[in-house]
């Protein structure tokens, strides 16, 4: 069976061409895309060359990851489904994670036209509510909503979110939306200010002033730090403005820098939190928030391009100073 794929050739390049992907079976379902959202954290990493895996750090020498197909997020009509899949059937809109390739360095990937999906990594959609766009990337999405999940939150808490990247902007709604105090430490205003605008943090410009003083200076006390970019460096400054038994999370890329103390943490009993990845209980959990209109995600939408212009999406992408936060492919007219 052939599709319509994003491929990462080699390392910085890529192409829309058509790839080879199973007959499905009775697990399967069958998506024609509408939508898929590009991981600009994580999809940047495989095509600079810097993973063999989602946690796994390139090494000289080791298996260089191409060609393979990147991605894992996309919403779509489900043309056909298995005899053995009974929570979609033709005709649905759905969510759906990453689907199968033949051919390429990994036997699964994001962006395929059509694409054949185990049954297990699609979600059903509502027909009301939001538009489908906003679940395109509800993998990402649940990322941020699995931060901001992670800590207990009592009303009040002071919280910082290190990164205004998606992830950043979704951990501090799920954080806002429990009750914390939000501060969101980046580097880009015009990120800095979706976070204002929504009403879900305030914004910490690092370019502008030193964050630590300015929390400093209004006597904070944080219950809760969430680092989405793998910057300890930056945990490490916040560290002793921590409260006895507050909270660390963890969730950005760190390779092989991800060397914690802990016997400095245990002086402040603090808990080191670690979420990665997904499952089919948070998946449910984050299309639900975006449903009810807490968790927002189409204001954080910048940039769509139609599928076939994926390689001049990437250019823009990896452009100095780039613009770009949330970026879609257009299927629809493919």
């Amino acid at each position: 069976m052939k599709a319509l794929a994003v491929v990462f050739e080699t390392k910085e390049v890529v192409s829309v061409r058509t790839v080879e992907v199973p007959e499905p079976t009775d697990r399967d379902v069958v998506i024609e895309l509408e939508y898929s959202w590009i991981s600009i954290g994580t999809e940047s990493s495989f095509f600079r060359g810097e993973r063999i895996s989602g946690e796994v750090p390139y090494t000289e020498g080791g298996p260089w990851p191409f060609p393979h197909v990147p991605g894992y997020q996309k919403v779509g009509r489900v043309i056909s489904a298995g005899a053995e899949v009974t929570h979609v059937k033709a005709g649905d809109r759905v969510f759906a994670s990453v689907s199968k390739v033949d051919g390429m360095y990994f036997d699964f990937g994001g962006h395929i036209n059509p694409s054949v999906t185990d049954g297990s990594q699609v979600w059903k959609l509502s027909e009301d509510g939001p538009e489908p766009l906003a679940y395109s990337g509800t993998v990402l999405t649940q990322v941020g909503y699995n931060c901001g999940m992670r800590p207990p939150v009592t009303a009040g808490d002071i919280a910082v979110v290190i990164g205004d990247g998606l992830v950043g902007q979704w951990a501090a709604q799920t954080l806002a939306h429990r009750g914390a105090q939000v501060y969101l430490l980046g580097h880009r205003e015009e990120r800095l200010k979706l976070a204002l605008a929504g009403g879900y943090a305030i914004p910490l410009n690092g370019h502008n002033s030193d964050p630590v003083q300015v929390l400093e200076s209004e006597n904070k006390q944080l219950a809760i730090v969430i680092d989405t970019v793998g910057s300890l460096e930056t945990f490490r400054k916040l560290q002793p403005l921590m409260k006895h038994d507050s909270h660390l999370v963890s969730a950005g890329y760190l390779g092989e820098a991800g060397l914690i103390d802990i016997q400095k943490l245990r002086e402040q009993e603090i808990t080191l939190h670690t979420p990665s990845g997904w499952s089919a209980e948070r998946m449910a959990a984050t299309i639900a928030a975006i449903g009810e209109g807490w968790l927002t995600t189409e204001q954080l939408i910048t940039h769509r391009f139609p599928a076939t212009d994926a390689a001049e999406a990437w250019e823009l992408i990896t452009a100095p100073k780039s613009p770009c936060l949330g970026v879609i492919l257009d299927w629809r007219q493919v």
